[in-house]
């Protein structure tokens, strides 16, 4: 059973305009991702650090959708390992919540973090080989698992 790391851009994806092309793709990949893990197929983890970005939206509605998607997750604890290993992350140039998620999925045991930020998306390719998860997009990472 995969184990998946979905950040707050994947959580947003489907409450944002879906008149663009590739943000209703992504919308629906994601959409059908929770499918998997609601049905028991595939697990989703996550993390405080989920709680707390979500927490910084403006929108109280978007807040709202966003954070009862979010209440799904199976929950991982930031610790200090997951801070050492962000400060890694961030001297690579990834911000500090994108680097604090990805040593939350790594410490999750996580198969793959799924995100559509193409800034981490490069950022992650760039040291693939120094991560501990993988980093796709989430469209891209469906059509290869379905």
């Amino acid at each position: 059973m995969p184990k998946i790391y979905l950040d707050v851009c994947c959580l947003n994806r489907p409450f944002d305009d879906q008149t663009q092309a590739r943000i209703r793709l992504e919308a629906e990949a994601i959409l059908m991702i929770l499918a998997q893990c609601e049905t028991g197929h595939w697990e989703w983890i996550g993390s405080e650090v989920i709680d707390l970005e979500i927490n910084q939206t403006p929108d109280p509605e978007r807040r709202r959708r966003v954070q009862l998607l979010a209440s799904h997750t199976h929950r991982s604890i930031v610790g200090q390992s997951e801070i050492e290993r962000a400060q890694q992350f961030e001297a690579w140039g990834i911000s500090a919540f994108d680097a604090l998620h990805l040593a939350c999925a790594e410490s999750g045991g996580a198969d793959v973090f799924l995100t559509t930020d193409d800034k981490l998306l490069r950022k992650s390719a760039a040291y693939a080989k120094q991560l501990r998860v993988r980093v796709e997009n989430p469209l891209t990472w469906l059509r290869e698992v379905s």
